[in-house]
């Protein structure tokens, strides 16, 4: 299992031959066209970092320092810029996460209504805590300060769908349901 809440000191240098992981990547052809498209709103491409971020991650799952430098290069952004937007949005990672990212509200009215039993559930199932992912990849576990559905808690995000007035029973059939379309696709 992986953590994402570990402590990490991360350097965003220009060229580092210490890790090829580091070392600036090409983007694809289909990421630069998807940035361009979001670009034509705007006078220069530098404005859609953020949306950048998004875009390559979502081909690559997250946003690895040499990715960063990439999408850098080709915005002609400083890296240091880029890597302050990462690294305050919660939705852009930094490190490998699942396939499937929970998004487990932690806001006083999930608290009140049982977050914390869907979260042991979940450790129970997955044998995972908040920053971790499971041992087959599926599943990273992150905690959420408020998602905004307070008068239909507990709450979860699932990728990017909502899934509201959890129990135990509902967070099973998740499980269950993303488990068998993740073997169902490994079988193609």
């Amino acid at each position: 299992m992986s953590s994402l809440l570990e402590p990490e000191v991360i350097e965003v240098m220009e060229h580092s031959s210490a890790n090829p992981e580091n070392m600036p990547g090409d983007l694809t052809a289909e990421e630069k066209a998807e940035i361009d498209r979001e670009a034509s709103h705007y006078e220069n491409k530098s404005a859609v970092g953020l949306e950048a971020l998004r875009i390559v991650q979502k081909y690559r799952g997250w946003i690895s320092d040499g990715t960063l430098q990439a999408i850098s290069a080709y915005l002609d952004v400083p890296a240091a810029q880029l890597e302050s937007v990462a690294t305050y949005f919660q939705l852009i990672f930094r490190q490998p996460v699942g396939k499937e990212v929970i998004y487990l509200c932690k806001s006083a009215s999930c608290w009140i209504k049982g977050c914390d039993r869907l979260q042991q559930h979940i450790y129970e199932r997955l044998k995972i805590e908040p920053g971790q992912t499971s041992a087959d990849g599926i599943f990273t576990l992150l905690e959420a300060p408020c998602l905004g559905d307070c008068d239909k808690a507990p709450v979860l995000m699932l990728g990017e769908e909502m899934f509201r007035n959890l129990d135990e029973a509902a967070i099973e059939n998740l499980i269950k349901k993303k488990k068998k379309y993740h073997a169902d696709q490994s079988l193609d």
